[in-house]
């Protein structure tokens, strides 16, 4: 993609509005744009991040046998007043009436729905365990939306609902996803650490929180180093010893009943960016979603639900990894993977290099940010540090006449003198 062609909107001073680091870099790099209180434009460059987090998601709920579906955002009220939590909500789900007078509602959560959507096609224990997802947005009428995406009103969700005949099963579900987010954090680029957490209006009696550490983050949490040691690369994981690792958050953080060593006992700032639970037949009893057992007898089924904030997330990672620059992104989330500078395009040799390595690099699938307008070099840096890509590649008219570009990596500030060549055989390799 080339800047001259690109829609960028970048902010040369510091948003006054903006509260949080992840809110100010994500208003100056264009990223995110208020459209009213809560309620953000997702632009070019911040609606790739948010695809690339979503993209992860949906891979880790695969690979945890979760299947892919897609429900509404509008709901009719008559499912949450069977389930008994129409009333109980509160404020701050949006309540409202179509034109023939009948109660809907912008959905905060989705349990009454996909629960609909169980009890009119699945009748037997066969047919379980099952487990469907979806990707949508949510909207909760928050009193105070702050922070930019971070506390959003409305937000895009990635939320699961796990259906079992039993708690053994509805367990062996949990614990699934349990290590399917800890994977999810992982490619991230982002340390996870779960923790046992309050049920809230979803309800249920076993749930865990997922909390990132970043430093501006809004909780102070203790932990076992171990964490940040776990291998989650095997299909075998040990859920029993990573449920048993302590976590707390500081409220709940008691020195004299610590079970962990003082040498490998953790103090970092969190940021909740998930939250899973068990809540067994909360909604399917009161709904109906039953099927016929083994013994010919109807049960309502298990169920869990599991959500992650995608839209949250895109703000925590900044949250997580960004200095006096700008944003330092993670590969794996990051808008593009290299940001390719010509200096001097005004040269013949340094425009002709340029160009060619730009052809080149989107011939080799890599996903490219070449700056080919005539602003001055300064400020052009400037862009991409505050950008954050990781990659930056320089061409300047003496490089160009001695056949070399500059090789920059974002994170660690290194660079490199190579050839065209090298550089592609890098980013490629």
């Amino acid at each position: 993609m080339r800047v001259s062609r690109y829609f960028m909107p970048v902010l040369k001073e510091d948003p006054a509005e903006a509260e949080i680091v992840s809110h100010r870099l994500m208003l100056r790099t264009g990223m995110i744009q208020q459209a009213a209180a809560g309620i953000y434009n997702w632009l070019p460059l911040g609606f790739r991040v948010l695809r690339k987090v979503e993209r992860i998601c949906r891979e880790e709920m695969e690979r945890a046998g979760a299947i892919e579906i897609l429900m509404p955002t509008i709901q009719p009220a008559s499912w949450w007043k069977e389930s008994g939590r129409y009333e109980a909500y509160g404020k701050e789900m949006l309540r409202i009436r179509d034109r023939h007078d009948r109660e809907m509602l912008y959905g905060p959560t989705n349990e009454e729905n996909v629960v609909d959507i169980f009890r009119r096609h699945v009748k037997s224990y066969r047919q379980l365990p099952l487990n469907l997802f979806h990707i949508q947005w949510k909207f909760r009428d928050e009193i105070r939306p702050r922070f930019g995406v971070m506390r959003g009103r409305e937000f895009l969700m990635k939320d699961a609902y796990s259906f079992d005949y039993d708690y053994e099963g509805a367990r062996r579900s949990y614990e699934t996803m349990f290590v399917a987010y800890l994977r999810t954090f992982r490619r991230m680029g982002l340390v996870a650490i779960p923790m046992l957490a309050e049920s809230g209006p979803i309800g249920g009696s076993m749930s865990h929180e997922f909390q990132i550490l970043a430093a501006t983050g809004e909780s102070v949490v203790y932990y076992d180093a171990a964490f940040e040691e776990l291998d989650l690369t095997g299909e075998e994981v040990d859920v029993a010893r990573l449920t048993s690792l302590y976590a707390a958050v500081e409220e709940r953080h008691d020195p004299a009943r610590c079970p962990v060593p003082p040498e490998r006992l953790k103090k970092a700032r969190g940021i909740e960016v998930g939250h899973i639970f068990y809540f067994g037949t909360k909604y399917s009893a009161p709904m109906g979603a039953t099927v016929m057992g083994p013994d010919g007898r109807e049960v309502p089924v298990e169920m869990g639900s599991y959500g992650i904030g995608v839209s949250r997330l895109v703000g925590a990672i900044i949250e997580a990894h960004h200095d006096e620059k700008g944003i330092v992104w993670p590969e794996s989330v990051a808008p593009f993977r290299v940001a390719l500078i010509g200096l001097r395009l005004d040269d013949a040799d340094c425009r002709r290099m340029a160009e060619e390595l730009y052809e080149r690099m989107c011939a080799a699938g890599l996903e490219v940010l070449y700056d080919d307008t005539d602003e001055r070099p300064g400020a052009k840096f400037a862009t991409m540090e505050l950008i954050g890509i990781p990659w930056q590649v320089v061409v300047g008219p003496r490089g160009a006449r001695q056949g070399t570009v500059e090789l920059r990596r974002r994170r660690t500030g290194e660079s490199a003198e190579l050839s065209p060549e090298s550089v592609l055989a890098r980013l490629t390799a």
